[in-house]
């Protein structure tokens, strides 16, 4: 195997491409260290004709945001026959957008908060649903343009109507879930461990949180009930399958244990792109199940495909 061709896709054109660079380049250096040949291609709008030339045996999608994570890219590999790792063109487009993807995980019978979806312009000086709640685009990822609106506060936020704002006109307002910020990966058909995210200096996981050194700590396993463990993994691996995801993903949830052990457990959303960065999570359940992160990487290689 490890005299594949191996281009990793990174970077792009979306907020969230300094992320991509360094899961791209994370996962580049993994592959090389497995014995792949390996190009690194800064994904740009001749990404076809690029790849058209270089014809490798697998791409490896390190993309994140629309472009290279809502089914865009996907389509294109599909139409090169270049076989790609990660989820196909419809569980792409449907897990990046947050409507739909809610639609589904509902109809699967995974528990969700209650949400609507409106146009920016419509929001007034009146709050669209009770507070708290917040505000998500609906085609973003890494909490870009992600607002929660306090109990008490007297308005709606007024960055959603700035002309500031530059994540699309569509917007999700959904119910604040109390708790602990709980998350799980799928890797092919198996359920990860469950890893507590615990932002540090915040209650928000934002993006600093997220992606810089020390923005938050990561407690694998989460320190909670097993029934609990296992339910999450459980849901974990029912929205993948309902999605449609293929390879690795990873389900974020919020567990309300203020008031009994079992408390309430909410599906937020599900990442088809995960992050492969040093901060990131997948790699440190991967790592937590026994796969070093060169074997994870090398995975996700022996997986790909095309009709995905």
């Amino acid at each position: 195997m490890n005299d594949m061709h191996v281009a990793v896709l990174m970077g792009g054109f979306s907020s969230e491409r300094p992320v991509s660079l360094s899961s791209g380049n994370a996962c580049a250096e993994a592959l090389e260290g497995e014995g792949y040949k390996v190009t690194r291609v800064d994904v740009d709008r001749d990404v076809a004709a690029v790849l058209a030339s270089l014809r490798p045996d697998v791409a490896f999608n390190a993309l994140h945001g629309p472009f290279g994570e809502d089914g865009t890219i996907q389509g294109v590999l599909e139409y090169l026959e270049i076989p790609y790792t990660h989820s196909g063109v419809l569980a792409s487009a449907l897990a990046m957008d947050k409507q739909q993807a809610k639609h589904v995980a509902k109809a699967a019978g995974i528990p969700v908060a209650e949400a609507k979806v409106m146009d920016r312009h419509e929001f007034t000086n009146e709050h669209p649903i009770a507070t708290p709640y917040v505000v998500k685009p609906v085609r973003e990822g890494s909490s870009f343009g992600v607002v929660i609106v306090k109990e008490g506060q007297s308005h709606p936020p007024q960055i959603i109507t700035s002309p500031e704002w530059k994540y699309g006109s569509q917007v999700m307002v959904e119910r604040y879930v109390y708790g602990r910020e709980l998350t799980c990966g799928v890797m092919g058909d198996v359920a990860l461990g469950v890893t507590e995210v615990i932002p540090n200096g915040d209650a928000f996981y934002d993006y600093d949180a997220k992606y810089a050194v020390g923005g938050s700590s990561h407690v694998i396993p989460a320190q909670i009930s097993p029934n609990i463990y296992q339910k999450i993994q459980s849901l974990a691996l029912e929205a993948h399958r309902a999605m449609g995801c293929r390879g690795v993903s990873r389900s974020d949830f919020r567990f309300d244990d203020r008031f009994s052990e079992d408390g309430e457990v909410i599906w937020l959303e599900i990442n088809t792109q995960p992050g492969m960065t040093p901060t990131s999570l997948v790699p440190e359940m991967a790592v937590h199940a026994g796969h070093t992160f060169g074997g994870l990487v090398r995975w996700m290689v022996e997986d790909a495909s095309c009709l995905r």
